[in-house]
């Protein structure tokens, strides 16, 4: 169900087309939820039915924008306001971690390096980001709690990597 709170919550900064909201998942909400073209679509349509958005544009090669309605805006606060996140964490990085003593040790310390590589390669991503001046609003605010607390959950990620690459799978 929180796809379809991340696309309220996306459309409630501003009407996007498929595309543009793709895009936002791509360079923003990824690093806190995942989205295809697969599934944003479908789900797109899905709230299109039940009037939480409404199409308020077309444009070429049939892209459509999409602008969240009063019904759509209250969904999300709702959501907000009176559910508990589900905090558990399904992490297939993670899950391998269990086996790598399946490995011969050099293959598990070089899986342990190409992981540690892709979250120094994440958080200097999000250094850039955390670069740029700061906004005033109270959205930009909530943007910059955001990167905070994934800063914070990936330099304990690469710390924590740096300690098991030392040790002998």
């Amino acid at each position: 169900m929180s796809l379809r709170h991340a696309l309220l919550g996306a459309l409630a900064d501003q009407p996007r087309s498929g595309y543009e909201l793709l895009k936002h998942f791509e360079q923003s909400l990824a690093y806190a939820w995942p989205a295809s073209h697969s599934q944003i679509y479908p789900e797109l349509g899905r709230l299109l039915s039940e009037q939480l958005i409404e199409q308020t544009a077309a444009g070429a090669r049939g892209s459509k924008t999409y602008a969240l309605t009063d019904t759509g805006l209250a969904e999300v606060r709702r959501w907000l306001r009176e559910t508990e996140p589900d905090r558990r964490v399904r992490n297939d990085a993670l899950l391998r971690m269990f086996f790598l003593w399946l490995l011969e040790p050099d293959e598990a310390r070089e899986h342990l390096e190409r992981e540690r590589a892709y979250w120094q390669g994440i958080l200097a991503k999000l250094r850039e980001i955390e670069a740029k001046p700061p906004g005033q609003t109270r959205k930009e605010r909530a943007f910059r709690l955001s990167l905070e607390g994934g800063i914070r959950m990936v330099e304990s990620r690469a710390h924590w990597l740096d300690w098991a690459v030392d040790q002998r799978i």
